[in-house]
């Protein structure tokens, strides 16, 4: 026994567990476990912003009643382009999204004057003595305000669609100026030569509102939307409802913000009253028209 296998002697001169150099270091490498491989973290999604100042050409086809005294309102945006003594519109739209998540707010500020070709007197409210005289101009000044939350729900392909949910908050302050008759009552009417004014005062009220949304990517940098929600329930006014189509357009980008076209339809309905008699106020108004604008997402 002079000469010993290779690998007894290494059996025999090395502590149990150790292997001799060469080949069988190789091997015992080869045969020890891989490290685990490291997994990072996905990177979270970033906010992005999208502002969108825009015109709404608006009508109005509805009932104002202030002071208990009602006029008939039926006036295009042309009518009111035309023949109205004011037409002071501020309009906004800022959305800022997450992911699936994104919260959004809408703001309009509209100032508008009728003359009597677009109004004409209704009944009283009850309470209210006297005959009714003509209706000779109508001034709303109205700010509208949103704000909620939308969450995307569903995604296939190029199609999204979201639930939305939020408030609608009204201001508004108008003056129905009638001609002055003999048999109508002027007893809370500011009198100016002529005219009658009833003055509303300012009136403030607040709509919760739920509602949904569809996103489809036409193309790249192509989207429709459209859009639905109601509001209201009685907390504020009795019914409110809004509907809005629109499509966007990129234009280009312009130092890391991308500019695009909006042009579509908004139709915004509301049914508010408060007060008996003298005290009685009611906008039951649908405004309507198209919208254009510009965004800019950065």
């Amino acid at each position: 026994m002079r000469y010993l296998p290779h690998w007894l002697s290494c059996a025999l001169m090395v502590p149990a567990g150790l292997l001799c150099g060469g080949a069988d270091s190789a091997l015992a490498a080869d045969l020890s476990p891989p490290p685990a491989p490291v997994i990072e973290a996905p990177a979270l999604p970033g906010w992005t912003y999208r502002f969108t100042p825009y015109g709404w050409l608006t009508a109005l086809n509805g009932t104002q009643t202030i002071r208990g005294r009602s006029a008939k309102v039926n006036a295009s945006f042309a009518d009111i382009v035309e023949k109205s003594d004011t037409l002071v519109a501020l309009m906004g739209d800022f959305e800022a999204r997450n992911g699936p998540l994104s919260l959004f707010t809408d703001v309009v500020w509209s100032k508008i004057g009728l003359d009597g070709g677009n109004i004409r007197s209704r009944t009283l409210a009850p309470g209210v003595t006297g005959t009714l005289a003509t209706s000779l101009s109508l001034d709303i000044e109205m700010a509208i305000v949103e704000a909620g939350a939308a969450y995307e729900v569903y995604r296939t392909g190029p199609l999204a669609f979201d639930l939305l949910a939020g408030a609608r908050y009204w201001h508004q302050s108008a003056d129905l100026s009638l001609a002055v008759a003999g048999t109508v009552s002027t007893a809370d009417l500011d009198v100016v030569g002529a005219r009658a004014i009833a003055h509303s005062g300012s009136v403030d009220w607040l709509d919760p509102m739920i509602g949904g949304r569809i996103r489809y990517t036409v193309a790249p940098g192509h989207e429709l939307l459209l859009r639905g929600d109601i509001g209201g329930f009685g907390l504020g006014s009795d019914l409110s409802w809004q509907a809005i189509g629109a499509y966007g357009f990129e234009l280009g980008t312009y130092q890391s913000i991308t500019f695009s076209g909006v042009i579509g339809y908004r139709a915004l309905y509301v049914d508010y009253a408060q007060g008996e008699g003298r005290q009685r106020y009611q906008f039951d108004m649908l405004q309507h028209g198209p919208v254009l604008g510009i965004s800019a997402r950065f």
